[in-house]
């Protein structure tokens, strides 16, 4: 375990040192849980409680050094003197600034000797997309050899053995421990998703990438940002010299092309337009294969996953790695060949009669990307939908009318209600399908909309509406294997559950098709 000394730290003159600077810590945590001795233990504030709370206890199991601002300091030391245990908080180094969340990563990469080069960094942002895209780009670099990390939403992978993910962009500490933990491995790239939360949070603060990628920019997470001008402010932070070096933006909407704009590094676009005058441009697209064609480039590739969307997923990742160098001949031996099996996107969960499709997508846009590539064959195309509770509820109408306007039916049931009423919640996503029936842009019948609020009753009614030669979404959860109502989280996995309700009803196989 290598040790750091707190004077070797390079600190900006607003952060003061309380203590001893030569104190020496092997880690760096937020989380009190987490906390070993000789770690450097960030106390911050929060939106329920302040991490000083935790501090006492962490000091008297031999936590030497805190970083948190000073109302932390106060709490800290009158929490100390209360118990008569002054004496430990002269023992304590303390680094103090007025926002220690803020300086928390550049901290963390010091003490985890987090290294530019080792392992490279590719980073991907967008509203949907993300996931599939970090997976495609490490299918191409795993058919090329390279011993590869993946950092996001599904699982975080390092030299191809799988942990579990909390969130799309671990905390600071973590990010820097996962990159330490990936140098070990002899991993040399990394493929991660930077999330909007994680840039308005300082997570990826002390990362830098060597390219960085856009896929698309459409409405979600404004419970959080409050305006689709926040959200593009946040996810524009990647795009400067900061975090990365360059930049490749699928020109997929009107945000894209802004950013490429404004982007304050050297960036590189992706369009199937050619009125959009990209560098890279998607040409004779057929049944998943295409032409990647610019900068002196023909390449012919197919994606990996059904869907138009994932088209433009898969020529991102091409561009993403020609330009961390990669030759155009090498990534020519694999751009039709190579693999990227994403959990819960786009997963084939039963081939046909009907085929069933769970995919992740939880924005209007997303449902009317995957529904809009997908045809039901001689059946009906079906999806099973609805929204998650305490999360933005301004894009639970759009959802509704989304998959009221492509799909021929429309099954509305319960995702995560959360702390929410799930009836509630259904009637919003409902209300956006009625919206889309009375203007005449619904493409579902009216007779063909059902509400059933248990889910795993909607994927076996799905299932019986999309019947023989049929097509069904099941939208929402994707990868998850669990579903939480009323604060309980019961064990709930779409594909488990379609794989049942199809056992019960003893689906046959047969032919189906995907329209890419």
């Amino acid at each position: 375990m290598e040790l750091m000394l707190l004077s070797e730290l390079e600190l900006p003159a607003a952060v003061r040192v309380l203590g001893d600077p030569h104190l020496d810590v092997s880690g760096v945590s937020h989380d009190s849980r987490t906390v070993a001795p000789g770690d450097l233990y960030a106390a911050l504030p929060g939106a329920n409680v302040h991490g000083a709370r935790f501090a006492p206890e962490l000091l008297r199991s031999g936590v030497r050094a805190v970083l948190t601002d000073d109302a932390g300091l106060a709490a800290i030391r009158a929490a100390l003197a209360e118990s008569g245990e002054d004496a430990l908080a002269e023992r304590t180094t303390f680094l103090v600034v007025a926002d220690p969340r803020a300086h928390l990563g550049h901290i963390a990469a010091q003490v985890r000797g987090t290294d530019r080069e080792s392992p490279q960094l590719i980073g991907i942002t967008g509203t949907n997309g993300k996931t599939t895209t970090t997976y495609m780009v490490d299918g191409l670099l795993t058919a090329l050899g390279h011993t590869t990390g993946v950092i996001g939403t599904v699982a975080t992978l390092i030299a191809g053995r799988r942990q579990s993910s909390v969130r799309t962009t671990p905390e600071a500490p973590e990010l820097h421990a996962l990159f330490a933990r990936m140098r070990e491995a002899g991993v040399d790239t990394c493929a991660m998703e930077v999330s909007s939360h994680a840039l308005s949070q300082h997570r990826v603060d002390g990362a830098h990438f060597r390219v960085v990628g856009f896929t698309n920019l459409s409405q979600d997470h404004l419970d959080f940002h409050g305006s689709m001008e926040e959200y593009f402010a946040a996810k524009a932070q990647l795009f400067t010299p900061e975090f990365a070096d360059s930049g490749v933006i699928v020109l997929a909407d009107d945000w894209a092309r802004r950013l490429a704009d404004r982007a304050e590094i050297p960036v590189v676009t992706i369009s199937r337009d050619p009125a959009d005058a990209p560098d890279y441009r998607i040409t004779d697209e057929a049944d998943g294969a295409f032409t990647l064609t610019g900068a002196g480039l023909s390449l012919r590739a197919r994606s990996p996953l059904p869907g138009d969307f994932n088209v433009l997923n898969t020529a991102l990742a091409l561009v993403l790695l020609l330009r961390t160098g990669i030759e155009p001949a090498a990534l020519a031996a694999h751009a039709r060949t190579f693999g990227a099996p994403v959990p819960g996107r786009m997963e084939v969960v039963h081939p046909a009669d009907p085929r069933v499709i769970v995919d992740y997508s939880h924005t209007p846009d997303a449902i009317a990307q995957v529904l809009a590539g997908l045809d039901g064959g001689p059946g009906p195309l079906a999806i099973v939908v609805g929204a998650g509770g305490d999360r933005d509820r301004g894009k639970r109408q759009a959802m509704g009318r989304a998959a009221a306007t492509e799909a021929d039916v429309v099954i509305v049931t319960d995702d995560n209600p959360r702390s929410e009423d799930p009836a509630a919640i259904r009637a919003a996503v409902l209300a956006g399908v009625e919206q889309a029936l009375a203007d005449g842009s619904a493409r579902v019948p009216r007779t063909a909309v059902r509400e059933i609020g248990p889910r795993a009753e909607a994927i076996a009614a799905g299932i019986a509406a999309a019947g023989a030669g049929g097509t069904l979404v099941i939208a929402g959860k994707g990868h998850e294997t669990g579903q939480e109502i009323a604060g309980v989280v019961h064990d709930f996995d779409d594909r488990e559950q379609t794989r049942a309700a199809l056992a019960s009803r003893g689906a046959e196989t047969g032919t189906g098709r995907v329209r890419k």
